[in-house]
């Protein structure tokens, strides 16, 4: 049997998941549209419940930076735009390919060996202005 591991989050992050849109198929995006979410002209999105966002100073619509950390550093994703969502409290959601960089080479779960995109360590900082 495997028992679960539970994922330390230090205080002010998040648990990132990247996940597809509608009109994506594995990595080939088809559209900029994802209308389970109500997505409309562009995939630089994260979206943070309410409660976490008012933690951050953070409101609906900012711009913000992700910042991955691991053993090894910290990893940039810049240019995302806040989206209110009903994630659970400390979680964030947002698009793959976008945040791929986010996510650690040597962050694998144990026996498939994939990437821990479900489970990354992140926290949000308002936009720097590199995109």
């Amino acid at each position: 049997m495997n028992e679960p591991d539970a994922v330390v989050v230090p205080d002010g992050h998040l648990v990132l998941q990247t996940l597809r849109s509608h009109d994506q198929f594995n990595t080939t995006v088809y559209g900029l549209d994802d209308c389970y979410r109500g997505i409309k002209g562009g995939r630089r999105v994260v979206f943070v419940h309410a409660d976490d966002l008012r933690e951050r100073g953070l409101k609906d619509g900012d711009m913000v930076d992700l910042v991955s950390v691991w053993s090894d550093g910290e990893r940039h994703a810049n240019g995302f735009r806040v989206v209110q969502y009903p994630t659970p409290k400390g979680c964030a959601a947002t698009y793959f390919p976008e945040a791929n960089v986010l996510v650690p080479l040597d962050s694998t779960a144990v026996g498939s060996n994939t990437p821990t995109s479900k489970s990354v360590i992140i926290r949000i900082e308002p936009a720097s202005g590199r995109g």
